[in-house]
Order: C-alpha cells, then structure tokens, then sequence
C-alpha cells in the first residue's frame, strides 16, 4: 500500500507540469522509453491499467518466474468547486520552470527507492537453490576456464560512449510541452501536494483531479475492510497453493530436464570423456565402510556410530513401497499381508547413467529399465532372504547389500528392516516378535542413525507398534523423520480429517520427529509402474483437501519431498559424526596394536584369511607328499593289514576244517572249494577296505604328524576337519573289486612254487600265522581257567569258583587227549557224558555247554602245536614236494595253502599299491581342493575352525585398519565436495 501511495505522489507531480494542450503526438510503446521518460508516462499510458497489490503475508511463496499478483482497485471520483482562471502567465511560467526540478529530483529519488524496494522483493521471492547446485553441470562452475571476461570489459562501451547515447533534456522538456498539452483539456491541476505523510490513492477520472490526500483512507479502502475475515483468509490460501503447486510443477520440470541433462553427462563420464566422479564414488566409498563395519561388529555396539537411514514400520505399513519410490524401482518381493521382508536389507542409492542394481558380492547388473530383470532381482532378493534364515526361524538378522545406480536418485543408504508384528501366527517360529524388536533396536539405537517411522494412515493409529519402540530408541525426536503412508486412503475413510492433522503433527503419537511427511504409494496394484504412482501421488495432492484446508503443507507431501528431506538429514548427520568415528577408531588400533607386541612380539599379524591360506598350502603339500610314498612301502603296510583282516577266516574257516579230513586228495578238494566261495563273495571287498583304511592312515599320518619348530598347533583342527571332510567324500572306483576278483581268483589256483626259497617263505609265513593263534588261544585258555600257580604265588591271585570248574574240566579233557593224540575236532556224546561223570565224581558239577567250549580251546591248542611241529618236519619237504610226495609219507599241502595264501596277498597288495598311487591319490587329493574351496567361501566354518585369542586379535586389528583407511579416504573425498 505505501509503494503505490509514493508512486501516486511522483505522479501527481507529473501531473501539475503539464497544462490543457493538444494531445500526444504519435503513439510511443512504454517499454522503448527511457527510464525516466516511463516513471513520467507510465500513469496515463493508454494500455496501462492500474492495480491494487495484495496484502502482504509472512508465509506467502512465489516462483521466481511469477510477478506478484495484483488486486484491482475502484476508482471514486472527486469533483472540486470552480477556481477562477488568472492570466499571471509570467509568475506561472516561473513556477512551472521551477517545478521542472522537482519533477527531475522527485523522479530520480522516487524511482531509484522504488526500484531498489522491488529488486529486493523480487530476491527474497527466488527461491533457494543453493542445495541444488549439484544438478547444474560442472560446466557452468568452470565457465571461467572457457570465457575471457577481460576481452569482454574491454569491448564493453566506455562512460564517453554511454553519454553520446543519453537521452537530451531539450528534447525531454520538448516532450513535457506536449504531455502539458495533452492533459490540460479535461483535467484540472492541483497546484500542491497536501499531507504527503498520509496514503495517497489513485481516485481521479477524465476531466477531473487526479489525486487527493487523505488520512483516514477512501471509499475503496471501506469498501476492502468490508470482506470478511474469514473469506480474505480463504482466498490468500487459494492464491497461496495456486502459486505453491506452480512453483512445484516448474521445479519439476526443471528437475527432470536436469537429470536428462545429467544423464548425458555421466554417459560420457563412462565413455572417458569426463574424469568427475566423485559424487557417485563418495556414496559407495561410504557404503564399503559400512559393509566392512559390519562385518567387524555384527551386533552395532559402541563402535558403529555411523549414520544410516533406518526403516521402520508395523507389517504390511507401506515401508516397501517408500523405499522403492525412493529408489525409483519395484525391486523387493510383494506379497499380500504376509511377510516379505525376512532379513534387513541395505541398499546404497548413488547416482549414475543407468538404472542398475547389484548385490555386494555379485557382479551382475540388473537392468531396473526392464522389467524381466526386475522380476530376477526380486527373485534373487527372496533367495537370500530364505537362505539367511536358519531352520526353525522366520527372520535372520543377516544383512543383504544392495547397490542401486540412477540418473537422479538422492545418495543415502536405508536399510529396510522386517516389520514389527503384534501377533505370531501360525507358521512362524515361536520367538519372531522378540526376534524383530531385538533387530529393530540393534539398529535405531545408534545414535546417529536416522530412524524413518511408517505409518499406515488408512488404519488406527492405536493399533500401531512401532511407535512406542522409537520413542524409547529416540524419545527427543532429533533423529526421526515421521512418514504417514496411504494417506488417499485415509483421506476418504476417515471421518474426521483433523485426526490426520494431529498425526501428521505429531499431537495423536507419544513420539516427537524432525519432520512429518504424508505420502501415496499407489493405489494398491503390485503392477503399477513407478512413474504411474508418482502421478496419482500428485494428481491426489493437487485435489487433496488436506492441503486446501492448510492441514498439510506443500513441503511435507509427496515422496520426492520426503527423499530431498531424507538425503540432506543423512549427509548432515554423516558430516557431523564421520570425522569422530574415524579418530575413535585411530584409538582402537593404537591399542589393538599394542596388545598384539605385548603378546605376539614374533609372530606376523595373520588374520583369519591369511592363516587359512597359510594352512591350506601346508595341506596341499602333505598331500603331495602322499604320492612320494615309495611302492615297497605302499605293498608292506597293503599285505601286512590285509593279512590281519582275513587271517582269522584263513584259520578257522579254512585251514583247520580242510586239516581235519583223513588224506590229502580231501584236503586239497576242501581247500579249493572254500577258497573259491571266499574269493566270490567276500575277499575283494575285503581288500579294497583294507586300501582305503591304508588311506586315511597315510594320509591322517602326514596330515597330524608334528613338523618340529614350524608346527603350528592353531591349524590342527582346521586339519582335522579337512581330513574327515575329504575321506566322507572319497569314494573308491566301482570297477577295482570286479578286477581284483580275477586277479584273486588266478592267484589262488596256482599252487606250483619255483624253489626252495620260496618254500622256505611259505613255511616262516605258515608258522608265523600259527604262532600268532596258539599265543591267542594261550591267552584264552588263561582268561578262562584263571592264573597257574607261578602267578597265583607272586601276584597274590587267585581263582574264581567258575575258573575253578574250567580248569577241572580243561584237565579232564587233556587227560583224553594223551590217550587219543588223533583225537578229531569234535567231541561224541559218550565222550561228554563220561568227562561229565568224572568230574562229578570229584565234586565239579558241570553242564554239556561248559564241556564243548573247554574242549574247543584245548584241541585247538593240541591241533596248533602240532601244525607248529608239522612244519618243522616240512623244512627239508621241497624235495618230496618236487616228486609230488610219491613214495613218502610226508606231505605237507598246508605249506601249499600258506604258500598260495601268501602269493595273493602280495599279487592283491601289489594290485592296491598300483590303484592308490595312480588313481585314488589323485581323487583324494582333488577332493581336498574341493574342501578347502568350500571352506574358503564359508566364513563361519572358519570361524569356527581358526579359534582363538591370536586369531581374535588379528582379524580385530585388520578390520579396524581397514575401517581407519576407508574413513580417511572418505573424509578426504567429502572435504573435496565441500
């Protein structure tokens, strides 16, 4: 109102120079004079009509594109009485020539005040773009390299040049003649200014005054005080989100020829052409650091105070689809009211040419422009989220590393955390709630994490949960940003909007927030695009009653909004606390290191990794070292266990039933028949058990065998379980039982030996064998009739009451067999009964059963020491064998048995000897590459195999080192920026 009543004045001014002349010859636009020549002509300008501005407000925006709306104003005219006309041309000349300086004076104060005001205006109506100087191309900052300003000032016209070309005042009095002409017919002069210090308003009509002062206001001001207040307030809200919301659409736009714009520039950055890209790399060198955070402190104590954005919300509240908005993307698992989101989810948004996404430990690109590649992503999310949860749980606390890249998107990073339930339902583990909420917390109690609370605006707020769990994780509210989703559907269902008021303001929830945004995420189709949402979400806030009625303001909608306000609270939150995480973990190594010399002066700091590596090459060289192992060696160890495996049924089930029989001929005719149901059915079976045990044995050796002052007992159990790892797998060819079975089988037919030493080897092996038997049933005997009289004299033994009826017995039967020394193997019924009788007869009461397992130990050892005696007389038998025992009474076809026994177990050992070294080492040695790969890629099988407090310490050491290192280079890159 007061620049319009000083404009009034300057043209009242104009106005009494000019007299009732002629009217203006030829017809000058407004906009081709001079700047002094339109303050004097702008009033009565025939296309100029004058307006009334509105009443200023405090909260009133407007674009920088837009002037500020004007309010049209009523003229009422003034008539005044008749003044005499005086012909004092002298006198009035004079202070016509007079008042020609005020009108310059005036002119120039007047308009340069009145410029200053409006450039001032027009500034403070510009707004802000200072948080966007990121979009502009690096090219317009480095426009200085490009532009030669000091060419530019010298072609520039100097102040000599700018007076030929200024206007000249002759002619400007020449023009004020015929202004003075012009306004004379039909108007009259006021011949002076009364009450400048009162509001001047513009009244005047054709053919009278023009202005008049006034102190009390005019008829146009009654007639405005007249609106209501009620109606004024609606109105300036009208004009106030008209202008908002065309602000909105032009900054829109304005945005997206500038990621357009960006996008170019990156493609190029791609290309070779442009080297910047510190923006993109700033967020990923930020996003590493978390990663190796968390790797170094999975339960986010004390030492990770790193900003994150974290994702909170009941389940099915919308924080899916608020983060996919934010990322521009559909790229999580949709389900309908089950739970999705199993496991949290990081997801880095950074900046780039292409909409991509990528895992962490992946190098595939998913092509979020294409929606076969969305569906895999999804897919791929689902799958690790199902594999992170261990059996028996619902949700696993196991953190999955997104990379998302786009023209556009702000850089942050959220984590998306599953949603809190109230209820456990069937289907989930029984601890899945507490199993949440201690998640949920792990996270929200950083204190500098930013908590982004969802809400569901389309149900009651009382039902929610999570908003009593972040106002314990934040009761002040200076890390949460409050987010009311579905607010469409609130909208329509609820009956009083003002309850969203209260929500939106925080008034209807105990919690207290930074920021209270309300957002659309669609209208409830998984299939909706991104864009297609982003469209209704505006198209609804356009029409929404929430912002006509001012519940809501057009900063706190829509998920553009919330994304600027999200990324600036982050990067403020990272700049405000990096720089103090990194000097606290400059202190943590300090001390890690001086643990370590205090405790480990000479040994190497190895993490985890590295002393795997370190174990794994020790391992492939025992195994190497496996396949030196000489044939003589592999065939001793290959024989000497295959004899101890099938000695037991050479003996019993072989040898004595065949020595029974009354001749040779039966003899021989026994021997071969067992021999060959033993070669069908059990013998190659035998053998190859005995090569595999060899095996592990040899293999166990080198693996567990000390190396003196290189042995390093911190791998034994990582050893160990790569041993038995590897032997589980191992499996021996299917083909070698079917080829030894011949071989076996060719073997045991021959029964020619060459010579006599060969003769002399089956005897030594013959009498070995026996020996070793009669020790064993020497052994037995003892076991069962207790300790002679040697030992019952100098141990202090003593006997048993049924070791006492045993040796009875075992007397009573010796005595028969000094009777009968060709006594068969087998006791008649007469012959039980009669040693039963005379032991009864002494006093010893026995039973059948007793009787034939005595009888059995006995004979055996009267068969064996005869067997043993037997091959002394066949010593000098190889003569009588040559003659095929013609003409003798000594025949020694035992000796053959052992000697056809011994001669397959060489052939077999040297048949073994030659499938370890050429096929089944090998396997075995591939199959321990296979474990030592699957143990490289499984960290908690190392975990749990390299153990203790040096490892401890090691693997602490690295990782904050290498968290120190990442933090520098990230604080370093973030000063750059600045």
């Amino acid at each position: 109102m007061w620049r319009l009543r000083r404009a009034a004045v300057a043209c009242e001014v104009c106005q009494s120079l000019v007299n009732h002349s002629s009217g203006v010859k030829g017809n000058l636009p407004l906009q081709k004079l001079h700047l002094i020549s339109r303050s004097i002509y702008h009033l009565h300008h025939p296309s100029l009509k004058l307006q009334r501005p509105q009443p200023k407000a405090s909260f009133q925006h407007f674009s920088s594109l837009t002037n500020p709306p004007l309010r049209k104003l009523k003229l009422s005219p003034i008539k005044y009485g008749y003044q005499p006309h005086r012909n004092f041309w002298p006198a009035r000349l004079a202070a016509r020539l007079l008042k020609l300086r005020y009108l310059i004076l005036g002119s120039a104060v007047g308009g340069g005040y009145t410029a200053k005001k409006t450039f001032d205006q027009w500034k403070d109506m510009i707004p802000d773009l200072s948080d966007y100087k990121w979009i502009v191309p690096d090219i317009v900052w480095e426009i200085d390299e490009y532009i030669d300003w000091e060419k530019i000032i010298k072609a520039l016209p100097t102040s000599e040049d700018l007076a030929k070309v200024a206007p000249d005042l002759d002619k400007i009095v020449e023009s004020l003649s015929i202004l003075k002409d012009f306004f004379t017919t039909g108007h009259k002069l006021v011949s002076e200014v009364i009450g400048s210090s009162g509001p001047l308003l513009l009244l005047g009509s054709p053919g009278e005054t023009a202005f008049r002062a006034t102190d009390h206001g005019s008829e146009g001001d009654k007639h405005y005080r007249k609106v209501s207040d009620k109606e004024k307030i609606d109105q300036l809200q009208e004009e106030l989100l008209h202008t908002q919301l065309k602000y909105q659409r032009i900054l829109e736009r304005l945005e997206k020829e500038n990621k357009e714009l960006r996008k170019l520039v990156l493609q190029k950055d791609d290309k070779g052409i442009h080297h910047r890209k510190l923006k993109k790399s700033l967020i990923d060198m930020y996003s590493e650091v978390l990663d190796v955070l968390s790797d170094y402190d999975a339960s986010y104590n004390t030492q990770d105070h790193l900003p994150r954005v974290v994702v909170v919300g009941d389940q099915s509240a919308g924080k899916t689809s608020v983060l996919e908005m934010i990322a521009q993307a559909r790229i999580f698992p949709r389900g309908s009211g089950e739970m999705m989101t199993r496991s949290p989810v990081k997801v880095t948004l950074s900046e780039g040419p292409h909409h991509v996404a990528l895992f962490k430990d992946s190098s595939r690109e998913f092509d979020l422009t294409k929606e076969e590649d969305l569906a895999a992503l999804r897919h791929e999310i689902e799958l690790r989220m199902r594999k992170n949860v261990k059996e028996g749980c619902t949700v696993s606390p196991e953190t999955i590393s997104l990379n998302v890249k786009g023209p556009g998107l702000q850089r942050m990073v959220l984590v998306d955390l599953p949603g809190v339930i109230s209820t456990v339902t069937s289907g989930m583990a029984p601890d899945t709630k507490e199993t949440i909420f201690s998640i949920s917390k792990a996270y929200m109690q950083n204190p500098n994490a930013i908590i982004l609370c969802i809400q569901d605006g389309s149900v009651d707020a009382e039902r929610s949960i999570v908003t009593d769990l972040v106002s314990q994780m934040d009761p002040h509210g200076r890390r949460t940003i409050f987010v009311l989703t579905k607010v469409d559907l609130a909208e329509k269902n609820v009956a009083s909007p003002s309850r969203i008021q209260q929500i939106i303001e925080g008034k209807l929830f105990p919690m207290k927030a930074l920021g209270y945004f309300a957002v659309v995420t669609g209208k409830g189709n998984s299939s909706e695009s991104i864009e297609a949402i982003r469209e209704y979400e505006e198209e609804f806030f356009q029409n929404s009653k929430l912002l006509k009625t001012s519940m809501l303001k057009a900063h706190q909608v829509t998920t553009r909004n919330l994304s600027l306000a999200v990324s600036d609270c982050f990067w403020k939150m990272v700049r405000e606390s990096v720089e103090q995480q990194a000097d606290s973990f400059k202190a943590t190594r300090f001390n890690l290191e001086t643990e370590w010399k205090n405790n480990y002066p000479r040994l190497r700091e190895l993490d985890r990794n590295e002393l795997f590596e370190k174990a794994k090459n020790e391992i492939l060289d025992e195994v190497i070292s496996l396949s030196q192992v000489t044939p003589k060696h592999w065939e001793e160890i290959l024989q000497q266990s295959l004899w101890e495996r099938v000695s037991t049924h050479v003996i019993e089930n072989i040898y004595l039933p065949a020595a029974q029989t009354m001749n040779s001929g039966t003899f021989n005719t026994t021997v071969d028949i067992k021999l060959k149901q033993w070669t069908d059915k059990q013998l190659p079976n035998k053998a190859v058990e005995v090569a595999w045990e060899t095996l592990q044995e040899e293999f166990s050796r080198f693996m567990t065998e000390p190396k003196g002052k290189e042995h390093d007992d911190i791998f034994d159990k990582l050893k160990e379980a790569v041993k038995e790892e590897s032997i589980k797998r191992h499996k021996w060819n299917d083909f070698a039982e079917d080829s030894l079975r011949v071989i076996q089988h060719n073997a045991l037919e021959d029964r020619s030996i060459s010579d006599k030493q060969q003769w002399d080897a089956a005897i030594s092996f013959m009498e070995e064998a026996l020996q070793a038997r009669l020790q064993d049933t020497e052994n037995a005997i003892e076991n069962m009739v207790g300790p002679d009289w040697k030992k019952r004299w100098l141990y202090w033994k003593n006997r048993t009451q049924e070791q006492c009826v045993h040796n009875e017995t075992k007397n009573e039967l010796e005595k028969m067999l000094k009777c009968n020394e060709e006594h068969p193997a087998y006791l008649a019924s007469d012959e039980i009964t009669t040693v039963r009788k005379n032991l009864e007869s002494r006093g010893v009461a026995v039973d059948p059963g007793l009787i034939k397992d005595t009888w059995h130990q006995v004979y055996r050892r009267h068969f064996l020491k005869s067997a043993l005696n037997h091959c002394n007389l066949c010593r000098r038998g190889f003569y009588y064998y040559q003659r095929h025992f013609v003409d003798s009474e000594l025949e020694c076809n035992d000796v053959v048995l052992f000697w056809r026994i011994q001669r397959m177990l060489a052939i077999t050992a040297n048949t073994l000897r030659q499938q370890l070294t050429n096929t089944e080492v090998r396997r075995l040695e591939k199959n321990v590459k296979e474990v030592l790969e699957d143990f490289a890629e499984d960290s908690e099988k190392k975990v749990k195999l390299l153990t203790g407090k040096r490892v401890q310490l090691a693997e602490d050491l690295k990782k904050v080192r290498e968290i120190q290192e990442k933090l520098d280079a990230f604080i370093e890159a973030l000063h750059q920026e600045k």
